[in-house]
């Protein structure tokens, strides 16, 4: 068993996508011509976003979806990276909103938090132990 993918359920695929090329330095992978799902090349583990009616499809259950006017959903995406501030800084200048500023964590990480325009949690932090 291998972890493959975090899929977040959006109202905007492509809008997502686009926010995080721009904020983040992720590349398009893959966009279906539907706009209904795609993903970013994030590494080892793809990130991909799916619309929300897509995700209706999926089952009769339905989903609690992340929503920038509600309180943040009990999970969070975390991107690491070696500068917090200035990443924290460029989400903001691409649509984010603050969550939480820039903190030095006990155990020497540096963190920060943001929302995406689409209301998902993002971490930004630097690795940890270093």
């Amino acid at each position: 068993m291998k972890f493959g993918y975090t899929i977040v359920y959006v109202p905007d695929v492509e809008a997502s996508i686009r926010f995080f090329e721009q904020a983040f330095g992720f590349s398009r992978r893959f966009l279906h011509e539907s706009g209904d799902y795609g993903e970013l090349d994030s590494g080892a583990t793809t990130l991909a976003f799916a619309s929300h009616g897509l995700a209706q499809s999926h089952g009769e259950g339905g989903y609690q979806f992340c929503n920038p006017g509600q309180k943040a959903l009990g999970m969070e995406i975390a991107l690491v990276t070696d500068d917090v501030p200035q990443a924290h800084a460029k989400a903001l200048s691409f649509g984010a909103t603050e969550h939480a500023a820039v903190q030095h964590k006990p155990w020497g990480q540096v963190v920060s938090y943001v929302r995406c325009p689409a209301g998902i949690l993002i971490e930004l932090c630097t690795p940890v132990g270093q």
